[in-house]
């Protein structure tokens, strides 16, 4: 293995004079959901509290005006965890883990049930408040974001005693933009590129702001875990590491070659790229969406035959989420698809193709019923889903009903000769 040289300056721009540095951020809400739910309950503050729950793990009101809260200690079912608080964290517990294992390390967390309408709305108020800083945004769900700050005012200054002033100024704008904006603090990471940024926007956390350029890769990055990269997956990291790569350090000091022959000609020179902190994707601004989906996990098997009474308006309800999502992005879709996941977590999907494009409601649930007829239902379900494919714009939707339609008709039927 060579030694790793890291990214190279940018280069002279016009007339000889310093190009500008290519500044990306991205910026990551702290604990988003479970930030959230502290604005609601303050008394939690400070507590491990996971959320995950279903809605009987609803805080009840209690006499006193205090509320009596749920607790992991308390919990039966096959949920996981959706986000935990840093106290929580601390405690071993995080997103993904079953919360039947949670209860083991943390019996005293709070449990608290999800509400993804809320956190969508605070995910708005997060985005409206950046843009106004600095209006070239990517987004990438419901809590975080890259950020082109390259040509953003001031951005580029620099101060005898600091060279990245400017952008370090304009990054706290950011910050001070979401925390105005809903209550809630961030984690920012600026690079030259996108693949660093994210990486640096974890490094702080909570309410953090790393700056970080070329020459400082050897420094905070290489000793860092290969999985740290975002694009390096649990399988991936398992065969580096038998490959006796642990380290972003490591990777880096690899041959090309030797990646190559262990992990394919494209993903090889990804590695290699990436550990290098090369990245050249930009960020953009808008990404047409292919499909919106909802769908539910349940807190126990239901039985399609058993459990129709449960099932029908959780289903319903699914149907007007997608239709509410529609209308709300200005689109119409023409494929309507369900999804079921078994006891055994096998999983079907069952789509039907609608004649028109659609965001009504009622349309929504009467073609996903149809499709919902063509899957089996001879088994205990766990997650039942609802997804529309084939978007067209709102406009362009009317816009081809408008083509359909003669631009003047005859008033009086026409007299055959």
């Amino acid at each position: 293995m060579s030694a790793p040289d890291p990214s190279p300056p940018p280069s002279a721009g016009p007339a000889g004079l310093p190009a500008s540095r290519r500044l990306i951020a991205h910026l990551d809400m702290d604990a988003f959901y479970a930030s959230v739910e502290l604005l609601r309950y303050p008394e939690l503050r400070g507590l491990p509290v996971v959320i995950g729950g279903g809605r009987r793990h609803q805080p009840e009101p209690q006499p006193d005006g205090t509320r009596r809260f749920a607790t992991l200690r308390d919990y039966a079912g096959r949920g996981v965890i959706t986000t935990a608080t840093y106290p929580a964290r601390a405690l071993g517990v995080h997103s993904g883990m079953g919360l039947m294992k949670a209860a083991v390390l943390a019996p005293e967390a709070v449990l608290l049930p999800v509400d993804f309408d809320r956190y969508r709305h605070f995910s708005r108020l997060f985005k409206q408040a950046v843009i106004e800083v600095a209006p070239v945004m990517e987004d990438r769900g419901i809590d975080e974001i890259y950020l082109d700050l390259t040509d953003v005012p001031g951005a580029q200054d620099t101060t005898e005693d600091d060279p990245l002033a400017g952008v370090r100024g304009v990054a706290q704008r950011l910050k001070q933009a979401v925390l105005d904006a809903t209550g809630l603090t961030c984690s920012i990471g600026v690079t030259p590129n996108k693949l660093l940024s994210k990486l640096c926007s974890d490094l702080d956390k909570p309410d953090g702001l790393t700056l970080l350029m070329p020459e400082d890769i050897p420094a905070r990055i290489w000793p860092l875990p290969a999985s740290r990269i975002n694009g390096i997956g649990p399988k991936a990291s398992q065969k580096l590491a038998r490959l006796g790569v642990q380290t972003i350090g490591e990777l880096a000091a690899a041959e090309p070659a030797w990646l190559v022959e262990h992990f394919g000609v494209t993903y090889g020179a990804w590695l290699h790229a990436a550990a290098h902190g090369h990245d050249e994707r930009p960020v953009v601004t808008w990404r047409e969406p292919k499909s919106l989906s909802r769908e539910t996990t349940f807190e126990r098997d239901l039985d399609p035959r058993l459990d129709r009474a449960t099932l029908t308006p959780l289903f319903t309800r699914l149907c007007e989420q997608v239709a509410a999502d529609l209308e709300r992005k200005g689109y119409r879709g023409r494929t309507v698809a369900v999804k079921l996941r078994y006891a055994d977590f096998h999983i079907v999907t069952r789509s039907i193709s609608l004649p028109e494009p659609t965001r009504d409601p009622q349309v929504i649930r009467l073609w996903a019923g149809r499709a919902l007829k063509t899957a089996p239902l001879n088994q205990r379900l766990r997650l039942l889903g609802v997804r529309i494919d084939r978007l067209v714009t709102e406009q362009d939707a009317l816009s081809a009903e408008a083509a359909r339609v003669p631009a003047s008709l005859p008033l009086f039927p026409v007299e055959e000769a």
